[in-house]
């Protein structure tokens, strides 16, 4: 219940706050290419349930359907506007209406689409009994994710045999250690990655 009323409170919080920044990315990637301002992409959640996650569209129309990994600085799907919101991960911003409904929480394992869910062993499925976040261990130690997958021969299989396992571990250690302090250093951690 304090974990909920705590999302609850700094969502509303970061959303007043960044206001004049969201409409200022809105009108940028509107006015950059064609398509939606958002982008809504179905993750799984608590639960092993499905949800549909917001975040800014970085990407041009139809790019989903050409693979769902993205590769650093030589991925022709990204828009000119997406490489500077995900270089700062300010694509990420409206996820904080996901927090607020209740789909996500501040801080947690960040949620995975179905395909990659999918392949989780039993151990690894633990992850699903918590709900995910918008930043967790894994987020900050993997923040370089799509600059490591560019030098990948085959970046599919790096991400599902080295970088996903390795990410699914910093979340079971996040699961053992929560806590209200532990979900404060880990906010304290993104801020920091982020601004250095």
């Amino acid at each position: 219940m304090i974990k909920r009323l705590f999302d609850i409170f700094f969502s509303l919080l970061f959303i007043a706050l960044l206001s004049p920044l969201l409409i200022v990315i809105a009108l940028m990637i509107k006015f950059n290419s064609e398509g939606e301002i958002l982008f809504r992409q179905v993750r799984v959640g608590k639960g092993n349930r499905d949800f549909k996650i917001l975040k800014f569209r970085t990407m041009y129309i139809g790019s989903e359907h050409k693979g769902q990994i993205t590769i650093g600085g030589r991925d022709p799907r990204i828009t000119k506007a997406g490489y500077a919101l995900r270089k700062y991960k300010l694509d990420e911003l409206p996820q904080f209406f996901n927090v607020l409904v209740g789909d996500m929480s501040l801080v947690g394992p960040r949620p995975e689409v179905r395909k990659y869910v999918a392949l989780y062993n039993d151990a690894q499925k633990k992850v699903l009994t918590v709900k995910p976040g918008i930043t967790d261990y894994a987020s900050i130690k993997y923040s370089n994710e799509n600059e490591l997958l560019s030098h990948a021969a085959n970046p599919e299989k790096t991400y599902v045999e080295e970088i996903m396992p390795e990410k699914l571990a910093l979340n079971l250690k996040y699961i053992v250690e929560q806590s209200f302090a532990t979900d404060l250093k880990i906010m304290w951690m993104t801020v920091k990655k982020i601004f250095s």
